[in-house]
């Protein structure tokens, strides 16, 4: 038998419970992954949490949790040759990452770079393709003055590191306790909250050129209150509100695989950073949650299962 976290009811990381489950085996052009460690996500919760947020991604109950994940090849399928047994890799499925073996077809999986710890490989599926694709579709370039907001968060701490890389100036907001942390990386931290406007002007008295915005409204009202052209404001933070507004909504789903494979290479090679916030092991999901939503975590939070 093998561990998963399941719920059977939506709700907070109260419903989170860690079942038994037979261990699958893989079918043709499938491979089964021993997992080690998954990453957690703000998605994860929002789906638990609210019945039409699970709607959207076709999730019935009772359901797995989770996506992203990194683990060593357990087993191939008839006609799989791209693996072998013990290839460490790492990718995302949807509801069935915090287990201890899961199925992924063959052609989804990506392989650890040599260097890059595990549990960092399990961070990456949905922060580091979602970084990615927006800042190449919000066209981020050498001069650019750009403002991130949850700039120490997984999304915000990848995409902050892609355009100091690219020559931009970045404008970071943050709990104060990650200022130091982000004026390391290059980043220009300002605090959330009370005349943030102000500050905004203050660090950049030329404008801001782009805004990209984790954290919700407060953000997208700033940008809004600083004149950004609407086509120059992107949110994953609040997608069906930025869409009333003609903001963009780029993310995940404008994602390649080629832009995840480089990102971790670049991880690998030290060139970008993602620390580990916190570690748990599966038997306290619910603990790993609450954390998470508390909110100002610097980088991610993994649950490990070996």
């Amino acid at each position: 038998m093998a561990r998963r976290v399941q719920f059977a009811q939506f709700g907070g990381p109260e419903v989170l419970e860690v079942v038994e489950q037979e261990v699958p085996d893989a079918g043709p052009g499938e491979v089964r992954v021993r997992v080690h460690t998954a990453g957690l996500n703000p998605v994860d919760w929002k789906i638990a949490a609210d019945p039409q947020n699970a709607s959207r991604f076709n999730v019935t109950l009772p359901a797995g949790n989770g996506n992203d994940f990194a683990g060593v090849v357990d087993r191939v399928g008839d006609g799989v040759s791209q693996w072998k047994v013990g290839d460490p890799v790492f990718g995302g499925a949807r509801m069935h990452a915090q287990a201890d073996y899961i199925l992924a077809r063959a052609e989804t999986l990506n392989s650890v770079p040599d260097g890059m710890p595990i549990e960092q490989a399990a961070c990456l599926d949905i922060a580091g393709r979602t970084a990615t694709a927006i800042v190449r579709r919000m066209d981020v370039a050498d001069g650019d003055t750009v403002l991130v907001s949850a700039a120490a968060g997984g999304v915000g701490l990848l995409v902050s590191q892609l355009c100091v890389r690219l020559g931009a100036t970045v404008i970071g907001t943050a709990s104060t306790g990650n200022h130091d942390f982000l004026r390391d990386l290059g980043v220009l931290p300002l605090a959330y909250g009370d005349g943030l406007i102000e500050r905004i002007r203050d660090a950049a008295p030329h404008g801001v050129d782009i805004v990209l915005d984790h954290a919700g409204r407060e953000t997208l009202d700033t940008a809004e209150a600083l004149g950004i052209p609407a086509d120059r404001i992107n949110t994953i933070a609040e997608k069906p509100y930025g869409a009333t507004r003609g903001f963009n909504t780029f993310g995940r789903a404008e994602s390649t695989t080629d832009e995840l494979r480089a990102l971790a290479a670049r991880i690998a090679e030290g060139a970008i950073v993602l620390p580990i916030a916190a570690r748990y092991p599966i038997e306290q999901v619910r603990d790993a949650y609450e954390r998470q939503i508390a909110g100002h975590v610097r980088g991610k939070i993994v649950l490990t299962l070996s």
